[in-house]
């Protein structure tokens, strides 16, 4: 299908340092430039020997962000920096729409800081910014009535009643463990495993998205099982390492508007030092 551009429309991608856009930089970017032609322009372009696009952030790139994305500092020290190539991505975006997958909230937002720094203003009041990732959650929603007749082929009545949602979810599971059973998928390893089986235990660990030490993600695991911050200044940080240096940390969150099972957990970090 032939799309209908009345300009250029620039997909891409970022894999950058981390998440946080105001302090976090990009170590890669990818583009795929369609124009209203239906013709198409990669950037980089591997046809032309140009195998990928890396960028040195000019700062460490975290092991936990490395993990995942496969990027390490060995591979981008002798990369250019974002500076050094803002005027040709620039020239190269100038004219264009932009399109990514969740890139309303992350891409486009860390894009225009990149090119702020490199005293680029790339304004996007006058591009129209496709966020795939926001069409498909809201033609394939993620509600539980939707689930309940995704999984049950049932129309739930009396939503945002507890007894029917929670009947609802009880059968949607059910459904969940018969309809994925013998389905395998690839992990971060690229081995075939089959995450959904009927066991409590493995559906746990299945069922957490993020190594939380807390419940909301204020502290995390590190790869060490050591618990770090999540959040703010000391992000990534070992909290005792903190704790002990800076004891006024531990006042300040134990005084602020945060969970108390957080503040729980604070504590009995503090108290094991």
């Amino acid at each position: 299908m032939k799309l209908n551009l009345k300009r250029p429309l620039a997909f891409f991608d970022l894999e950058a340092t981390g998440l946080n856009i105001a302090k976090d930089r990009i170590v890669e970017i990818a583009i795929i430039k369609v124009f209203p032609d239906g013709s198409i322009i990669k950037m980089p372009n591997k046809d032309n020997g140009e195998p990928r696009l890396l960028i040195n952030p000019e700062m460490p790139i975290p092991i936990e962000t490395s993990l995942i994305h496969g990027i390490y500092d060995e591979d981008v020290k002798d990369a250019p920096t974002f500076a050094q190539l803002s005027k040709k991505l620039f020239k190269f975006l100038y004219d264009s729409d932009l399109a990514g997958y969740n890139s309303n909230k992350f891409d486009v937002p860390l894009l225009v800081e990149e090119f702020l720094r490199a005293d680029y203003f790339f304004d996007t009041r006058e591009r129209n910014l496709i966020d795939v990732q926001n069409i498909f959650h809201l033609m394939e929603q993620r509600t539980l009535k939707a689930g309940y007749k995704f999984y049950c082929d049932k129309e739930l009545e009396d939503a945002h009643e507890a007894m029917p949602d929670t009947l609802a979810t009880y059968e949607i599971f059910e459904a969940q463990i018969e309809k994925y059973k013998s389905t395998q998928i690839k992990n971060a390893e690229g081995e075939l495993v089959t995450p959904i089986v009927n066991d409590m235990d493995k559906l746990n660990i299945v069922s957490k998205r993020h190594n939380n030490a807390d419940l909301l993600g204020r502290f995390v695991y590190d790869k060490n099982n050591e618990i770090v911050f999540n959040f703010g200044k000391h992000k990534g940080t070992s909290v005792k390492e903190v704790l002990k240096k800076e004891i006024g940390y531990y006042g300040w969150m134990m005084n602020g508007d945060f969970p108390l099972s957080t503040k729980k957990i604070l504590k009995e970090i503090k108290d094991s030092l």
